[in-house]
């Protein structure tokens, strides 16, 4: 079924110190989380709503996204989501409504919902209530209230999408849903339970940023990959390193611009995510790809990791050759990749050795790279 998200982020935060959307969460702003899952998970188009003027703050702490607009909130949640709902560029089957305070979305939480939606109106993830209740005032009990048959409502929830917007077509105005499966239930939609998860918990408090962090680690998980490359020397002027162009008395032959470095390095992010090489996606013999510019096949293989809501944490790259020397080209080399790649600058490093004249590259027939990749992705 497909789908598209609208993502809550027009908050202020007051209970968790200041708008806990744009904050840090293991190195990433927190609404990143869940826009990255979202649109790993297949969705179509994510609106992100936030409070008014913060537009800026949105599009930094999702750069490098794609599929994502924004839209400005309204006084309360209920406006903020038919905000979000009516900013969607063309409605899909299903609509999943999400808090941005709970960032530990997965591509299985998706599936269970729409899978939901194949007998219903509306799906809600769900955990029962197993503490025991207490009703009090002043803080003293007034009675113990049954939990039998309450659950505790999560993020995201899914719907057919014209009937979410038919059902707030009808809520009354003068009312405010405590979420929206409570629209649809109350215009006389059928919503079912799916099992929830602990994971999907609400960042409310200062504290439990802490629990955050820890649940990070466990929500994550580190790939490496390994690439190599090699081109023979033949005649030219100039050759390209890592992105960048050296005068030289000879050039790289290959098909593509020959960049052994970036090669390298694709094939090693390629490689951490389990997508072949570079020639199962820029084959040789396509002649679209003849001289074409090797940071093309980088921004690819890039893309990929970004599209399954990971991103890449470091590279390292050592060219081997005896000519031309790197390392008047280092730095210049190393801003390059961190520019392909949209990392910081020290999570590039370039390197060169020679054979001592053994070996193909010892004897200038040719220039060999190898590099390796280190990259995170959602769990599941």
């Amino acid at each position: 079924m497909n789908f598209n998200a609208v993502v809550v982020a027009a908050g202020s935060g007051s209970r968790a110190g200041g708008p806990k959307q744009w904050r840090e969460l293991a190195g990433k702003p927190v609404v990143r989380w869940s826009v990255e899952a979202l649109r790993a998970a297949g969705a179509q188009a994510v609106v992100v709503v936030t409070p008014a003027g913060e537009e800026a703050r949105a599009a930094e702490a999702l750069a490098g996204l794609s599929g994502w607009i924004t839209t400005a909130g309204g006084a309360t949640r209920a406006l903020s989501v038919q905000a979000g709902l009516a900013a969607l560029p063309a409605p899909a089957e299903a609509v999943l409504v999400h808090d941005a305070a709970r960032p530990f979305v997965t591509r299985a939480h998706v599936e269970a919902l729409l899978a939901a939606l194949a007998e219903a109106d509306g799906a809600v993830p769900a955990l029962p209530v197993a503490d025991t209740l207490k009703r009090g005032a002043d803080n003293a009990v007034i009675e113990t209230v049954s939990r039998d048959g309450l659950w505790r409502a999560q993020t995201p929830q899914a719907f057919r999408h014209g009937r979410l917007v038919a059902a707030y077509d009808m809520w009354p105005g003068d009312a405010e849903p405590t979420d929206d499966a409570a629209v649809v239930e109350r215009s006389g939609g059928t919503v079912r339970l799916v099992p929830g998860d602990p994971r999907l918990m609400k960042l409310t408090y200062p504290e439990d940023f802490a629990m955050a962090e820890a649940l990070a680690g466990a929500a994550r998980q580190v790939r490496v990959g390994q690439g190599f490359d090699a081109h023979r020397w033949g005649p030219g002027e100039s050759v390209w390193l890592c992105g960048v162009k050296i005068a030289h008395d000879q050039t790289l032959v290959g098909h593509s611009d020959a960049d052994a470095g970036l090669h390298a390095i694709t094939d090693a992010v390629l490689g951490a995510i389990g997508a072949g090489d570079i020639g199962d996606h820029f084959p040789p013999t396509d002649p679209q790809w003849k001289g074409a510019p090797s940071d093309l096949f980088l921004k690819h293989a890039v893309g990929l990791v970004t599209a399954r809501g990971g991103r890449l944490l470091n590279v390292d790259v050592t060219l081997i050759c005896e000519r031309p020397k790197v390392k008047p080209h280092r730095e210049a080399m190393r801003a390059r990749l961190a520019e392909i790649l949209a990392v910081p600058l020290d999570a590039v490093s370039v390197k060169a050795t020679t054979t001592e004249g053994m070996g193909f590259t010892g004897r200038q027939e040719g220039l060999a790279a190898q590099a390796i990749a280190t990259l995170e992705l959602p769990a599941s």
